[in-house]
């Protein structure tokens, strides 16, 4: 991979790679780059550590840097996923959440290694983006959901209630 001139960096506290190698698995246009290891002893860790892993996400560029369990995750920063129907919204939603993942509301989940991921459905972004009472009708929707029901918000689009 050749270096991008903006990459985001996302601090894991040893599980850079694993990370990588999961994104890789459950995204398209996701690949695992160069794992870069330490050339000598550190005061963390040993020669040969993994210290960071280029990787990309749906074309993104990424660094995942082992840097220790000082920082943890929150959901300031999020991938966002758009998902074009409810077996695409299924497939990434339960794969974060089935490998060790965890749900949170609207759209929202984190995975193993805590960090936040929304995977929304194209429906409930243009719906948003239309604004009005269709607008309003899917976010009522959106707020009682945790995985984005792709159906009901169709159906809250086009009811008029």
């Amino acid at each position: 991979m050749a270096i991008a001139k903006n990459t985001i960096c996302i601090w894991y506290d040893k599980d850079a790679e694993a990370a990588a190698k999961f994104y890789e698995e459950t995204f398209p246009h996701t690949k695992m780059g160069t794992v870069y290891r330490a050339p000598g002893d550190y005061p963390s860790g040993q020669e040969g550590d993994v210290l960071t892993v280029d990787f990309t996400v749906f074309g993104i560029p990424c660094i995942g840097l082992n840097g220790g369990p000082a920082f943890k995750h929150n959901e300031a920063f999020s991938f966002q996923i758009a998902t074009d129907d409810q077996e695409e919204t299924d497939r990434y939603w339960n794969a974060i959440v089935g490998n060790g993942g965890e749900e949170s509301q609207c759209g929202w989940c984190k995975d193993k290694w805590g960090v936040s991921w929304q995977i929304t459905p194209r429906t409930l972004t243009e719906a948003m983006t239309r604004g009005g009472d269709e607008a309003k009708r899917a976010f009522e929707a959106m707020m009682k959901m945790k995985k984005i029901d792709v159906a009901a918000i169709d159906e809250a689009r086009r009811s008029s209630s």
